[in-house]
């Protein structure tokens, strides 16, 4: 079986995973398997991830991703051009297309995007979205198709092998890709100049989720299979072009099946009293030893996004009353159709069902507040733009996992002074109406957090944090919300960008084989992001170093050429070489461990944008 997996990270990256095990493995399915030549094939599934970034909305037409054989031979794995929205998808994957692949080694990597019908949204400097209408390409020309590729060459070599495991990573950086400007009349401008890299690393652990019709279910080995349906494709009907996916349950699945919750082996039952090709979706886990996906959640009927609902998914920005208004929001239309990235008003009431995200425990509507991200099931009654409408009345709201990022005020109580909620800037919510009174409504800069038994003491007053979990109901506050998880991100993975305008002939002040330390005179964008909370550079003269894994990547982009290096030695040698032939630096992105007293990058991927 051969894994890929696409993923955008919050500081811009989009990632293609591929995995390769054995060439058949156990829950993946294909119907064109019987039309195979006589060259040996793996089983090929592809999914997409993404997470917070800059954009509000990147949605695009993904029209192929193949992959090039040493001997010349192309193998296509999309079966269907698929819209999606990068800037959408938040620390998931999304199980996009089984395909069957010929074994052998693969030296290249292209994907293609469609950019004619492109939906982006960006942010003006009052936080509000704006439609951008130009989009353009490094040569100031209007984008239309857009082939991003890279050379994998030597230890990057992708080689599928009946029963060898390998696996390949593609990074397609959205932040350092696209740069965004304003005119004099604020109206905005992408110019698109892609970057992907390639990096041979284990898949890790991370949530991932299958969309599709239900095909049958077998109880006996607590497992059923969908047909898949990515994205905003139609849910319905028996077309099995992007393949079928098992998945297996366990006593601690929670289902929530046309409305009605359940829980194990009686959730499976109810499941498979469905009809075929009900619209379903499954969260869960991945798992290894034997490869499977393991689900923790399963929705199914009319409690599927693009099933019998409509469907609205976004944060809370302000509540008056029994109106919700859901900013940021995926409008997912019963009949299939999609609006990215917009404002709905949304009415509830005593009838409507609310339940938590993992739990089957009914709650009353105050359970919604301000912050809140929400997934609404009901029926748009107003599809004008710019004043879009739903009633929730007959339908149904599930209260998401929420992400708080910011950083520590108090660590006994956890008190934070937050940076964003999910994707949103803090200045767009409406606290108004949170607290018990006017007194104890929500304060961003003093945000309470009911933490429970979670350990605080190893925080420290300034350090960025993340949180996971649910915000207090409307009109109860103080604590403002109850925590699920915390994570220090101080030491957790980090991103570096910076990005100079014009580009610059002196983008480091100390450059050797052992370290590059960075000049940031002329820069705009100078930041380290970990779990999404970032750190202005300003003023310092970060260093990069190479990590000691032994797996790091380096590469440089010129002229639409990636060049990938191997080692940090000839990389800083091709770097000092390429400018001192009059290349200049527009960007430079580094991932690793960050260290905030010395401002230096453990870095294992290094990518530079040249002039």
């Amino acid at each position: 079986m051969t894994w890929i997996t696409l993923k955008r990270i919050r500081d811009g990256v989009l990632t293609v995973l591929l995995a390769v095990a054995t060439a058949m493995g156990a829950g993946c399915k294909n119907n064109e398997a019987s039309n195979a030549t006589a060259e040996t094939k793996g089983d090929l599934l592809i999914g997409l991830t993404d997470a917070q970034g800059d954009f509000l909305s990147y949605a695009v037409d993904v029209k192929s991703i193949t992959l090039t054989k040493a001997n010349g031979a192309v193998v296509e794995t999309m079966p269907l051009t698929t819209k999606v929205d990068f800037a959408q998808y938040t620390e998931m994957t999304e199980f996009l297309t089984a395909a069957s692949v010929p074994e052998g080694v693969y030296v290249s990597a292209k994907m293609v995007l469609d950019y004619s019908a492109a939906d982006i949204k960006v942010e003006d400097a009052a936080g509000n979205p704006v439609q951008v209408e130009k989009i353009v390409g490094a040569d100031g020309n209007p984008v239309g198709e857009l082939e991003v590729s890279i050379k994998l060459e030597g230890r990057n070599r992708l080689l599928i092998a009946r029963g060898v495991p390998a696996s390949l990573t593609l990074d397609f950086d959205l932040a350092a890709s696209n740069t965004v400007s304003f005119d004099s009349d604020d109206k905005p401008t992408v110019q698109v100049d892609p970057i992907l890299v390639a990096d041979l690393e284990p898949h890790k652990p991370k949530i991932h989720r299958v969309r599709g019709a239900l095909n049958d279910v077998d109880t006996a080995s607590s497992s059923f299979d969908v047909i898949v349906r990515p994205f905003a494709h139609s849910i319905s009907g028996n077309e099995r072009r992007f393949g079928t996916l098992t998945v297996k349950t366990d006593s601690d699945t929670v289902y929530d099946i046309n409305g009605q919750s359940y829980e194990g082996s009686d959730g499976l039952a109810a499941l498979d009293g469905l009809t075929q090709f009900t619209a379903v979706v499954a969260v869960g886990d991945l798992k290894f030893n034997p490869r499977r996906f393991v689900a923790r959640e399963v929705y199914a009927g009319s409690s599927v996004t693009g099933g019998t609902f409509d469907v609205v998914t976004g944060n809370v920005i302000k509540r008056d009353g029994d109106i919700l208004t859901v900013r940021g929001a995926t409008l997912v239309r019963s009949l299939g159709s999609v609006i990215f990235r917009d404002s709905v008003a949304v009415t509830v009431a005593d009838t409507t069902k609310v339940h938590k995200q993992r739990s089957n425990d009914n709650l009353p509507i105050s359970a919604i507040s301000v912050g809140q991200r929400v997934i609404v099931h009901g029926t748009l009654t107003d599809s004008s733009a710019g004043s879009l409408a739903m009633d929730a009345s007959s339908g149904a709201v599930r209260l998401a996992y929420t992400k708080l990022r910011g950083t520590v005020v108090t660590a006994s109580p956890l008190v934070v002074n937050l940076e964003s909620i999910d994707a949103n800037r803090i200045g767009v919510f409406d606290f108004a109406g949170t607290g018990t009174d006017g007194a104890n409504d929500a304060d961003p800069t003093a945000y309470e957090i009911d933490t429970g038994n979670l350990d605080t003491t190893g925080l420290e007053v300034g350090a960025p944090i993340k949180v996971l979990g649910f915000v207090t109901p409307f009109g109860s506050a103080p604590s403002d919300f109850r925590a699920q998880t915390l994570v220090d991100v101080t030491d957790v993975r980090a991103s570096l960008l910076v990005v100079w305008q014009p580009s610059t002939a002196a983008p480091s002040s100390a450059l050797s084989s052992t370290s590059i330390v960075l000049n940031l005179d002329g820069s705009i964008v100078h930041g380290v992001l970990r779990a999404g909370v970032v750190t202005d550079l300003a003023g310092t003269a970060p260093t990069l170093i190479p990590a000691s894994t032994g797996q790091d990547v380096y590469l440089i982009k010129q002229d639409g050429t990636v060049q990938l290096y191997t080692t940090f030695d000839s990389f800083v040698t091709g770097l000092q070489s390429r400018l001192g032939a009059g290349g200049t630096v527009a960007g430079v992105f580094g991932r690793g461990a960050f260290d905030d007293a010395s401002t230096t990058l453990d870095a294992n991927l290094i990518a530079v944008q040249m002039r």
